[in-house]
């Protein structure tokens, strides 16, 4: 097996969930916050929060320090769910071209 292989193999069989989707179905309902609420909290425009919260926008650096702050658990683990969600939708779209790229080890 290429190192390739087990890199891939190590990875979810499904998508890692966005952040938004966190925020939409568990945050928000738990702090009994509407998205005008937590919009004019995170101090940023329910068009921009509604974007997150549907997937359609990622969470930037700067985001994920504003709602490490709104959460209180600091931006790391939002980049970090940003980041396994683009991650595995990068590696679900170049499938069949990285099967051409050899693995060379180091």
């Amino acid at each position: 097996m290429s190192k390739t292989d087990e890199m891939m193999a190590e990875r979810p069989k499904r998508c890692p969930t966005h952040p938004g989707v966190m925020l939409r179905e568990t945050v928000l309902p738990a702090l009994r916050l509407t998205v005008k609420d937590a919009a004019a909290d995170l101090r940023i425009s329910r068009q921009t929060l509604h974007r997150i919260l549907a997937g359609d926008l990622s969470v930037t650096p700067q985001m994920a320090v504003r709602l490490g702050k709104f959460c209180g658990n600091g931006p790391g683990v939002w980049l970090r769910m940003q980041q396994a969600h683009d991650l595995w939708n990068a590696e679900q779209m170049l499938k069949a071209e990285l099967e051409q790229i050899p693995s060379h080890a180091a």
